[in-house]
This record gives C-alpha cells, sequence and structure tokens, in this order.
C-alpha cells in the first residue's frame, strides 16, 4: 500500500471512529460528549434535520435539541448499517442506516417503557479539525414502510 493510500485508509478509520463516537454519546445520553462531536466555533453553519423535525441551525439549537430527546428518551440504541465514508479533503461524507431501537418513560410497573423500532437513513457530514473530525451536519429521515401496493393499483381498463 502507497502513502497516500495509507493516509486516506487512517483519514476513513478516522471519520468512521468519530461517526460510532457521536451515536456512542447519544445512547448514553452524555450531552457533553455529544457537544463535543459537533463542530466548535461554527454557531451559524452547523445544522441538524431530525426526522419530521424543521431544519436546525446554528450550534446551540442543535445542541438543545438532542438534551430535548435525551430528556424525553429513556433507553436508545443505534444499530448503523450499510455504511459509507466519502472524502475530499478536509471534509468527510457518511452514509448510514440507523436502526434506532427506543424506549419512552415508564409505564406503571415496568422499568421502561415500550421499545420502538425506527429505520432512519442519515447522513453526516464531518470537517477535519485540529481536533479531530467534527461534525457540521447531520440529516437523518425515516424509511417509510413498505405499504400493499397493490392496494394503490388502479384497474386497467381495456
Amino acid at each position: 500500500m502507497n502513502e497516500d493510500h495509507a493516509s486516506a485508509a487512517a483519514d476513513i478509520a478516522e471519520v468512521e471512529q468519530a461517526n460510532t463516537a457521536f451515536y456512542e454519546a447519544l445512547e448514553r445520553g452524555d450531552h457533553e460528549a455529544l457537544a463535543d462531536r459537533w463542530l466548535p466555533g461554527e454557531d451559524l453553519t452547523v445544522s441538524c434535520v431530525h426526522p419530521g423535525w424543521p431544519v436546525l441551525t446554528g450550534r446551540g439549537d442543535v445542541l438543545r435539541s438532542y438534551a430535548l430527546i435525551m430528556a424525553n428518551t429513556e433507553y436508545i440504541q443505534f444499530f448503523l448499517t450499510d455504511v459509507n465514508v466519502a472524502m475530499t479533503g478536509d471534509t468527510a461524507l457518511v452514509t448510514c442506516t440507523e436502526n434506532i431501537l427506543s424506549g419512552g418513560p415508564a409505564e406503571e410497573g415496568n422499568a421502561l417503557g415500550p421499545l420502538v423500532g425506527q429505520l432512519v437513513v442519515a447522513t453526516n457530514v464531518f470537517r477535519r479539525t485540529p481536533e479531530g473530525w467534527k461534525l457540521w451536519s447531520h440529516h437523518g429521515s425515516p424509511v417509510l414502510a413498505e405499504g400493499g401496493e397493490e392496494d394503490d393499483e388502479e384497474p386497467s381498463s381495456s
């Protein structure tokens, strides 16, 4: 492996680790660690789209949204699949499928509320900084469940 390939492979591994660290902080409910995953000093350009939410712009609004999610989620776990990393210069794009298992507040007599599964496709954009790769933008979009397509078909008239 030549030097350029080794350097690119190391960059990709670092981006994959930064991506994993973002999800692990969210799973632990560690807001400080999650905040550390986001690009510092980018109060105007950082952005985030949670499934079903409007676009959030600015580091403060983005981090407040995660605090709100953490405060209202007793349990969350991400199983990432279809992870792909593309890079150009000091910017990296990670696409993946978030297979999410989450639970809300406990119901009477239970330790946890009912667990819910959800599929979200996500795009995470990272920028290289002196402190490592930091999130610049996160966009999650729900994967719609397959419906009964035969119900949507109109009878053909011949």
